[in-house]
């Protein structure tokens, strides 16, 4: 299943490991705070316990979206 997920944290430590983790799960940074990728369901939960783990009692807001294959397909990208 296709994913987008953001994130908004501020400590620049707990930043750089979630970044890393979505990379290890092998999502594709397309922007500083967004990655996507295709993720199985178990991986998507393991996923956000490590970024729940990584994230400890710091702020932020980290958001998962599934996206269906027609919303996948049916989006619009300007990459230059």
């Amino acid at each position: 299943m296709h994913c987008l997920l953001v994130y908004d944290i501020p400590d620049d430590r707990k930043r750089t490991k979630i970044a890393d983790a979505c990379l290890d799960y092998g999502l594709d940074r397309i922007q500083f705070s967004a990655f996507t990728g295709r993720l199985q369901s178990t991986h998507q939960e393991e996923l956000m316990l490590k970024i729940r783990k990584i994230l400890g009692k710091k702020p932020g807001n980290v958001q998962l979206f599934r996206l269906c294959s027609e919303d996948w397909e049916s989006r619009i990208v300007i990459a230059q």
